[in-house]
């Protein structure tokens, strides 16, 4: 017998004998042993209370993309999501099938992979009335139904065409005039190419590179718009890990990580709970107190009243009566 060499040892090797779930991950030229948990909670401005909606724990070598393909269902169903905000890590071919069939948008606060050059022109997806522009020029603009199919393709010159599926179904493909191409300022930045047997200008892609232009488009919208609703997670984060010494679980196992995390978020939750319960009561006493004596007395007998009325109705048995004043 002898010791593997560094290179065969992967990341899900075990990492300690009383710990047999664990996973190495290196992190920003940083090492880690032990889980990652990933945290969903609400973000809408129009919100008073903001909950945490999902904990997830996994061995810190599952992806990302893995952990929202497996919330974003029951996410769906639980809170009737809409919308969702991520960060660059969360994009990828089979997370943006999982969005599509759930109906869910998804808004990166970056995209995962290389910059895109802005020598270069790019896709891009046209959404809403937004007009945006990368580098000294503007994109390929696509159009596509509410279904996702690709209708037609815009270049940057202004000529439109209608896009087609490839031979074998694999790609995209769209035919540019060869006269409109020949004289274009951009046919030095334009990834359309003449065919061999064909003259025109053909420009091939794919579903995945149309899904991130999607996403890299949205991404620069929302940056425009100056928000950044992803941001307020972090806090949470930091909120779930506190109370744990230096940052780090006491237990060891996946099941005990988890119970801990998900206590941890419940605890949040009750706090911000008890927070806005706070908040509400002081705001009515302000309000009372504005009022004066006659507005206490109304507000003492609405209360008497609205107690008198359950007590009624608990005692005929009736449960889905609701008053209030």
């Amino acid at each position: 017998m002898k010791a593997k060499e560094n290179t065969e040892i992967t990341s899900d090797c075990l990492q300690s004998v009383d710990d047999l779930e664990a996973s190495y991950r290196t992190k920003a030229q940083k090492h880690y042993k032990g889980y990652v948990a990933n945290i969903t909670e609400t973000c809408d401005p129009e919100n008073e209370l903001q909950l945490v909606t999902k904990v997830q724990v996994a061995p810190n070598n599952v992806d990302d993309t893995r952990l929202l393909d497996e919330a974003l269902p029951k996410l769906k169903a639980r809170t009737e999501l809409e919308m969702l905000y991520t960060d660059g890590g969360y994009g990828s071919p089979e997370t943006d099938d999982a969005l599509r069939e759930n109906d869910v948008v998804q808004i990166q606060t970056a995209i995962r992979g290389r910059r895109p050059s802005a020598e270069k022109l790019h896709l891009s997806l046209q959404e809403g009335s937004h007009s945006l522009q990368e580098g000294s020029h503007s994109d390929f603009e696509i159009k596509q139904t509410e279904e996702g199919k690709l209708t037609q393709i815009t270049c940057p010159q202004g000529q439109t065409v209608t896009v087609r599926g490839s031979n074998q179904c694999k790609s995209f493909v769209a035919h540019f005039a060869q006269d409109t191409c020949r004289t274009c300022p951009f046919s030095e930045a334009c990834p359309a190419r003449p065919g061999k047997r064909d003259p025109r200008h053909r420009l091939r892609f794919t579903q995945a590179q149309v899904n991130v232009a999607q996403r890299r488009r949205r991404s620069q919208i929302h940056q425009k718009e100056g928000r950044n609703l992803r941001a307020a997670v972090e806090a949470t984060v930091r909120q779930v890990k506190h109370p744990f010494p230096g940052g780090k679980v006491p237990v060891r196992g996946q099941f005990r990580v988890t119970c801990m995390i998900l206590g941890s978020a419940m605890m949040g939750n009750i706090r911000r709970i008890q927070q806005y319960k706070t908040r509400k009561a002081e705001q009515i006493n302000t309000e009372i107190s504005k009022r004066g004596a006659e507005g206490a007395q109304v507000s003492s007998f609405c209360l008497f009243f609205n107690d008198f009325i359950r007590a009624l109705s608990n005692y005929f048995g009736v449960q889905k009566w609701v008053f209030g004043c």
